[in-house]
């Protein structure tokens, strides 16, 4: 059974970075493509940042972009958000997630069908 596991979220000042990381199972990883969510109190969970299979394509929304940077190994089953210049509206529960049916960079939250369990981040002003 394929699970994510999600490490690296913490409390950090505004201005600094971080850097998330989701552990896959499994032995088809490379084959589909990846994102990060975020969820912050009292909203709905918003997407971050989308990788495809082989890695060659990103995407990220408006709101982290040239801040946040996804990548991803697909020799070691992970993939990665690198957050830099980290403001307190960034403060909410990250969140990896697998498409399993789409090998692109895919946006849309309806069409991921596995969750990793979320991790805190906390920026401070």
């Amino acid at each position: 059974q394929v699970q994510l596991v999600e490490s690296g979220g913490g409390l950090v000042q505004a201005g600094g970075s971080l850097r998330l990381s989701c552990a896959a199972s499994g032995r088809t990883f490379s084959s589909y493509g990846m994102g990060w969510f975020r969820q912050a109190p009292g909203k709905e969970r918003e997407f971050v940042a989308a990788i495809s299979g082989s890695g060659d394509s990103t995407y990220s929304a408006d709101s982290v972009k040239g801040r946040f940077t996804i990548s991803r190994d697909n020799a070691k089953n992970t993939v990665n958000l690198q957050m830099n210049s980290l403001k307190p509206e960034d403060t909410a529960i990250y969140y990896c997630a697998a498409a399993r049916r789409f090998m692109g960079v895919i946006t849309f939250t309806s069409l991921y069908d596995l969750w990793g369990q979320g991790t805190q981040v906390t920026v401070s002003s």
